[in-house]
C-alpha cells in the first residue's frame, strides 16, 4: 500500500480556499482548483517507488491485477481529484468511446498535433465523469425542457432573446434545442454580447432561478455561453450527493468543492464560458439534444457499511464508508486497484494514518483494511 504524494492544479477557475482549508494548510493566494491521485501522465502521484504511472508500468498484473488488465488494459483507467471550483469552467460535454476513438484517428490522420490549441481529441477514450460533493455545490447538468427554458428566457425582457423563445416553442424538442444552441454560438459577436450583457442585467435583477445566471455572466461578460447556460438544468448539489455526467451531455460546475472521478482521458469539446478553442460543427455532433432529468444521486448501501454511487460505468466505481466512533475496521481488499482518500476525521488504511486530503494506492489483492473515525472514499473498477 503506497502513500500518495499528490499535485494541485493551478486552473484560473479554482478556489483559493477551498482545498487548503480541507488539508488545514494555509491558502497562498493562488486557485487551487484540482488535486490529482491516480497515474494520469500530465501528474501521476508520487509514492516511495516512484510515480504511481512508473510503477504500474513496472509490474501492470501485480499492481492492476490480471483480470483489470484484460478488461481495461495494462494502465490505471480512472482518476480520482478533489475539484474546487471558485468561479464556473468552461460549458462543456464528452464524447462517447466510438466518437472519441474516431475523432482521434482522424486528427492522427490529418497531422494535427496533440498540443495544438484547435485539437478535439487528445486521445481514443471516453470520459464520463462523477462528481460527489463535499460542501454545497452548484452545476448545470442536461438540456431543460424547451417548453421550461422557453419560459426561463422569456421572463427576461430581452427582446434579442425573443427568437430563440419561438424556436423553443415551435419545433420538437430535439430541433428545437439544436437550433437554439446553433444560433447562439453562431451569431454575431458584437450582437451576441449586447444580449449577454442585457441578459445579465436582468438575471441580476429579477435573481431567483435567474440568479446563478448572473453570476456565470459576471465571469464571462459577453460569452456566448451564458445564454446557452440559461439551456441547461441547474443543480444545487448537498453534501453527500453527486451528479453523473455520461457522453454527450452538456454540462459546467459552478462553484464549491466535491470528489471527482472520471475515465482516464482529457476529451473535451467545449460550448462556451471560456477563452479556448470552440469547434461548432464537431461540437453539435457530439452533443445529445434531448431534455434530461439531471438525476441527482446519493448513495447506497452496499454490504459492511460501504456507501456506494451506482453509474452505468466500469472504469470507475465511487464509494464511501462514514465511520463513526467506535466503528469496527472494514476489510477493503479487492481482487482490484484502489485509491483510498480520507475527507474528514482520522482514517488509518492499513499502516498509514491519513487525515483529509491524503490518499493511499493498494494494488490489487492487497490485504487492506479502514478504520478510525471520519469519511474515506474508496475508487476502484468494474470487473
Amino acid at each position: 500500500m503506497d502513500r500518495l504524494d499528490n499535485t494541485v492544479r493551478p486552473y484560473a477557475w479554482g478556489s483559493t480556499t477551498a482545498i487548503p482549508r480541507l488539508l488545514g494548510t494555509e491558502p497562498t493566494g493562488e486557485p487551487q482548483a484540482e488535486m490529482w491521485m491516480g497515474a494520469h501522465p500530465g501528474a501521476p502521484s508520487r509514492t516511495g517507488r516512484g510515480t504511481l504511472a512508473e510503477v504500474i508500468d513496472a509490474d501492470p498484473e501485480r499492481e492492476l491485477g490480471a483480470a483489470a488488465v484484460a478488461k481495461f488494459g495494462p494502465r490505471l483507467p480512472f482518476l480520482l481529484k478533489l475539484l474546487a471550483a471558485g468561479s464556473p469552467l468552461s460549458l462543456q460535454v464528452h464524447p462517447d468511446r466510438a466518437q472519441a476513438q474516431a475523432g482521434y484517428e482522424d486528427e492522427e490522420r490529418r497531422g494535427v498535433p496533440v498540443t495544438a490549441p484547435h485539437r478535439n481529441y487528445k486521445d481514443a477514450n471516453h470520459k464520463p465523469e462523477l462528481i460527489c460533493a463535499l460542501t454545497e455545490f452548484d452545476g448545470l447538468c442536461g438540456f431543460r425542457d424547451p417548453l421550461h427554458a422557453a419560459a426561463l428566457l422569456d421572463g427576461l425582457g430581452v427582446d434579442s432573446l425573443k427568437p430563440y423563445v419561438d424556436l423553443l416553442h415551435a419545433r420538437p424538442e430535439e430541433a428545437a434545442l439544436r437550433e437554439v444552441l446553433t444560433a447562439v454560438l453562431t451569431a454575431d459577436p458584437d450582437e451576441m454580447a449586447y444580449t449577454v450583457t442585457e441578459t445579465a442585467a436582468a438575471c441580476d435583477r429579477l435573481g431567483g432561478d435567474h440568479a446563478p445566471y448572473a453570476g456565470i455572466a459576471h465571469h464571462y461578460p459577453g460569452d456566448p455561453g451564458v445564454v446557452a447556460a440559461l439551456l441547461l438544468n441547474h443543480v444545487r448539489l448537498q453534501p453527500g450527493e453527486a451528479l453523473y455526467l455520461g457522453a454527450g451531455v452538456p454540462h459546467a460546475y459552478l462553484d464549491g468543492l466535491g470528489v471527482e472521478i472520471m475515465a482516464n482521458s482529457d476529451n473535451v469539446l467545449r460550448c462556451g464560458l471560456t477563452p479556448k478553442h470552440v469547434d461548432v460543427p464537431e461540437l453539435l455532433r457530439i452533443v445529445r439534444f434531448e431534455a434530461v432529468d439531471p438525476g441527482v444521486l446519493r448513495p447506497e448501501a452496499g454490504p459492511d457499511d460501504e456507501e456506494v454511487y451506482e453509474t452505468p460505468t466500469d472504469e470507475f466505481r465511487l464509494s464511501r464508508y462514514v465511520l463513526p466512533e467506535g466503528a469496527p475496521a472494514h476489510d477493503v481488499t479487492l481482487d482490484a486497484p484502489q485509491i483510498l482518500l480520507c475527507t474528514a476525521g482520522t482514517v488509518h488504511a492499513g499502516e498509514h494514518d491519513l487525515t483529509p486530503g491524503q490518499s493511499v494506492f493498494v494494488p490489487a489483492g492487497e490485504k487492506a483494511e479502514v478504520s478510525g473515525t471520519g469519511t474515506v472514499f474508496r475508487a476502484t473498477v468494474v470487473l
